[in-house]
């Protein structure tokens, strides 16, 4: 007996489209469940991008026999969002993907959300309302031969669709917080563009502070809820954490879940990644040298093979403590240490960070923007990763640190202090440690934590010996797909109960 197939609701996956780690999951989950015999079918919205990977693959329209159930979607698009639209089926990216082709809402350029001036795009709200009711429509087997055991949506851009298919009847549902602090929120208006009945409207449904709330529709209405570590699941249940919604979270307690990200060992292996200038091992590390010179020319630092290089790889926002970063800087640099930064994001924290580069000519480095080669070279070439969080679901960059030796500096928040663990004496003791974890995030515990990290560099023995704690650490997939093929087949047989 075959196990069961689950149609994955998001809104970007890579390498098509990504703004963050959210495309990363999307992408290496699939088939990381597939080896837990659970077949995923992955639905995103029809990005330039996303159809142009679709071209050479000869996707064609949902599977034979499906055309008239796909027209009658259409004609349903056309009345409630504004145009015509239609579903492509095919691979592309390793993926099986269902495509919403609408290009009156997504063939746009640049980012899937906001416009070339870094707005949010005016119809986000009907955008994704229209992905979540494609996906509901897919579900429910109204738009052609495929039908799911179950749906997995992911954040608020696919948050209607537990409240779609709990409402008009469909398979159940497990709803992935992947942040909180991105929720969906708008005006009341928009609840009548929905195709909802008033009966949706509520406390139990997704009404929000007056207003509706994909994110909160998801976590009320869905059979499960997870989010991306075990920490992170109780941090946001407390008032502090759960910006808003933690009573309803603490609600939904017994269907509340963490479960880890992983990150794909394929894409991410420093002995065969092929965007490295030279490729290493934990047996070999020789190869870490070559990268952190060709990292120190590239980001305009003087070439010190003995100067400890910090790297980060990140949205340069106040949710990832880069304002503690530029305040402990002094401390950092006061340790002989050098700084490469890669990122995008708030324009004050990158005028910071371009004016400390500057100020400090070979000493701090820093590329405003994405670059997937240079991110790869960032962890194969940095001595250790920073990741001052002030809270963190889960994060990705420190699982690439560990995979790639980079010693991952981080606060004991959410998924980071499930992630690493610290170099304290003790845990040195027992041959233990593969970093350094803080607490709280403060730039004053900040810069204690580079004078801690400064004293591991001086003892190379021991550095080596926790760059390979951390590189024999399992980042993979391979136990969190378990933990989602055991949630899914337990949803399965409690809807079926």
């Amino acid at each position: 007996m075959s196990g069961p197939s689950v149609l994955s609701v998001v809104s970007e996956v890579y390498p098509l489209v990504k703004t963050g780690g959210l495309a990363d999951v999307a992408a290496a989950l699939p088939p990381a469940l597939a080896a837990e015999d659970v077949q995923v079918c992955t639905m995103v919205p029809g990005y330039p991008a996303v159809l142009a990977a679709l071209d050479g693959t000869e996707p064609g329209e949902l599977p034979a026999g499906a055309a008239r159930a796909t027209t009658t979607v259409l004609h349903e698009f056309a009345e409630l969002y504004g145009g015509p639209a239609r579903l492509l089926r095919g691979p592309a990216a390793g993926l099986d993907l269902i495509v919403l082709d609408a290009p009156h809402l997504f063939m746009r350029p640049g980012s899937p959300y906001m416009d070339p001036s870094g707005k949010d795009w005016p119809d986000n709200a009907w955008r994704f309302a229209a992905l979540s009711r494609a996906a509901a429509m897919v579900a429910q087997g109204r738009a052609g031969a495929y039908l799911p055991d179950l749906v997995h949506a992911h954040e608020w851009q696919a948050g209607l669709v537990p409240a779609y298919l709990r409402v008009e009847g469909g398979p159940p549902t497990v709803m992935t917080i992947h942040n909180l602090a991105f929720q969906g929120q708008y005006p009341v208006e928009v609840f009548g563009t929905l195709g909802l009945p008033p009966s949706a409207w509520g406390i139990g449904g997704v009404e929000y502070y007056g207003g509706v709330g994909y994110l909160k529709a998801g976590i009320a209405m869905a059979d499960a809820v997870t989010t991306v570590s075990p920490s992170y699941a109780a941090e946001i249940r407390t008032p502090e954490a759960g910006m808003g919604l933690d009573g309803l979270l603490r609600q939904r307690g017994d269907r509340l879940l963490g479960i880890l990200n992983g990150i794909d060992p394929v894409v991410w292996n420093p002995e065969t990644d092929r965007l490295l200038p030279a490729q290493y091992s934990a047996a070999r590390l020789a190869g870490r040298a070559v990268n952190k010179a060709v990292l120190q020319t590239r980001l305009g630092l003087d070439v010190q093979a003995d100067a400890l290089l910090y790297g980060v790889v990140s949205r340069l926002t106040w949710q990832k403590g880069l304002d503690l970063l530029l305040r402990a800087l002094p401390a950092l640099l006061g340790t002989g240490a050098q700084l490469a930064v890669l990122g995008t994001g708030e324009p004050g924290l990158q005028a910071g960070l371009l004016a400390a580069t500057a100020a400090h000519p070979g000493r701090v480095g820093c590329v405003v923007g994405y670059d997937e080669g240079l991110a790869h070279l960032m962890q194969a070439g940095a001595d250790a990763l920073v990741v001052p969080s002030r809270f963190e679901p889960c994060g990705l960059t420190q699982l690439c640190a560990l995979r790639y030796g980079a010693l991952p500096v981080v606060s004991r928040v959410g998924g980071l202090s499930d992630t690493v663990v610290d170099a304290n004496e003790m845990a040195v003791a027992g041959g233990n440690g593969t970093g350094v974890v803080f607490a709280p995030p403060s730039y004053e515990m900040l810069e204690a934590a580079f004078l801690r990290t400064a004293s591991l560099w001086r003892d190379p023995a021991l550095w080596r010996r926790l760059q390979r704690n951390g590189m024999r650490t399992d980042v993979s997939w391979r136990r969190p797909a378990a933990r989602y093929a055991a949630l899914f087949r337990d949803v399965l047989a409690g809807r079926a109960a």
